[in-house]
């Protein structure tokens, strides 16, 4: 697609509101519910092997899930444990040593790291003297190279003096900063009491150690959230500036999320008022000067992320877009998924069941999946949709050695009712999101999905806006 066409959106309200309905996320494909418990560990340890054989030197991504808050947000969706108690983390630590010893000896020599995330819970919840051991394990394990991408997400409420200065110290470049609404009633009613100053004072903080694209995460939807509350937020966020905002739908599940069982459901924005708010941000980060990337990240123009996207590099991951290369992800701690080569593995969920696999000195892997030449098929047409907003066919058919029209023939009858309302322009030569159906691209990657065909489970997902 051209620059001109990746850099256009069109927010149709009557469209968007049509086809919302239930869908993954697609951060991987397929889709972590369909990960099963068989032979998890050997199939893991056989991707590891023949890692080693086939790409020795290929870089490696590094996920670390630090699960720990020490106040519960009632509208998260995260793998976490609330918890005051901070020597909590350092049991947490020996056994993230045992994983990390576990993956390491698999490898003849010291694997190389281009990228690093924390996430959570919030990382933050360590002290420092905690976070400089995590760094001592990982870079005792990990050769990390001098450029490599290095990212943590940031609870702004719970930074320690010193912390960002700490982790700058051991590369980091990027963080990432939850605030999700700025109005004192809204932050009340999901628990999450963050005075703007606050985040202010991080971000400015991290800009003079630094850290070369800060992001913040905004959240509509939310209980006592309205179109004013969003634009007051949308406001201040403008001012701050920062390189990139993620905003995001609230999926209230309180069927599968307990916290959100705390949520007044008399409390949440009708859809027409939640569509008028993603319309209100849309507008303003626009207007603003944001380069809309995909689904529900945004960022300025001369980000890495909007210049990966023009250069038609962009990727996406289990963190979400990503200017690095596809590569292979090992991913520690409780709940983590890793995918190396054509292996998804994850981790167990519950703490317990996590040490209690280390206790026996094996990696703790309670489910995951080998993709078939199907899955990696339908994988490359999901991501070139969701990150470059088209599938050119032939050069589609020359990488996978397929009759487009014939493999995909249930799908294009489906997308041809797409490209009726508008959502896509299909020819012979390529499928092409138009710019009023960008906002819906789960909706066209759907399309590709074979296990949302074959078994009709789309509303164990959230809403797609």
């Amino acid at each position: 697609m051209s620059n001109a066409s990746l850099a256009t959106v069109v927010f149709d309200p009557e469209l968007i509101a049509q086809h919302d309905r239930s869908g993954p996320r697609y951060t991987s494909y397929p889709t972590a519910d369909r990960f099963t418990e068989v032979n998890v560990v050997q199939t893991y340890l056989d991707a590891l092997q023949n890692r080693q054989t086939e790409r020795p030197g290929a870089d490696l991504s590094l996920y670390v899930h630090l699960p720990f808050c020490d106040t519960v947000c009632y509208y998260c969706a995260c793998n976490k444990i609330a918890t005051k108690d901070r020597a909590r983390a350092d049991t947490y630590l020996d056994y993230l040593a045992k994983e990390i010893w576990l993956v390491r000896k698999r490898f003849a020599n010291m694997p190389r790291v281009s990228q690093l995330h924390l996430g959570g819970g919030t990382p933050t919840f360590l002290t420092n003297a905690q976070l400089e051991r995590l760094m001592g394990l990982l870079k005792g394990s990990f050769e990390f190279t001098q450029d490599a991408e290095c990212s943590v997400e940031i609870d702004p409420r719970r930074l320690n003096e010193g912390t960002l200065e700490l982790l700058a110290r051991h590369g980091f470049n990027r963080m990432s900063i939850g605030v999700q609404d700025l109005d004192p009633a809204v932050q009340k009613a999901v628990n999450r009491i963050q005075p703007a100053e606050v985040t202010e004072r991080v971000m400015a903080q991290g800009r003079s150690l630094g850290y070369r694209s800060i992001n913040i995460d905004l959240i509509y939807g939310l209980p006592k959230q309205s179109v004013d509350t969003m634009r007051a937020t949308l406001a201040t966020v403008l001012q701050w500036r920062p390189d990139r905002i993620a905003l995001y739908s609230y999926a209230h599940l309180p069927e599968r999320f307990m916290p959100q069982r705390r949520i007044e459901s008399v409390d949440l924005p009708m859809p027409a008022e939640k569509l008028a708010m993603l319309k209100i941000a849309v507008t303003s980060l626009l207007a603003a000067g944001y380069v809309y990337i995909g689904m529900d990240h945004f960022a300025l123009p001369d980000d890495e992320l909007a210049q990966a996207l023009v250069d038609g590099t962009l990727q996406r991951n289990f963190q979400g877009y990503s200017t690095q290369a596809d590569c292979d992800l090992i991913a520690l701690g409780v709940s983590a998924i890793s995918r190396i080569g054509h292996v998804y593995a994850q981790n167990h969920r519950v703490l317990e069941e996590y040490y209690a696999a280390l206790d026996r000195q094996t990696l703790p892997l309670a489910k995951g999946l080998s993709m078939t030449t199907d899955d990696l098929i339908r994988r490359a047409a999901i991501h070139d949709l969701l990150c470059q907003s088209e599938i050119t066919i032939p050069t589609f058919e020359t990488q996978w050695s397929i009759e487009f029209a014939s493999y995909f023939a249930p799908e294009l009858e489906y997308i041809q009712s797409l490209a009726a309302d508008g959502l896509v322009e299909v020819s012979p030569d390529r499928i092409r999101i138009t710019p009023k159906g960008r906002f819906l691209a789960r909706i066209v990657a759907m399309s590709f999905d074979r296990y949302l065909r074959e078994a009709k489970t789309m509303a164990r997902y959230s809403k797609v806006i």
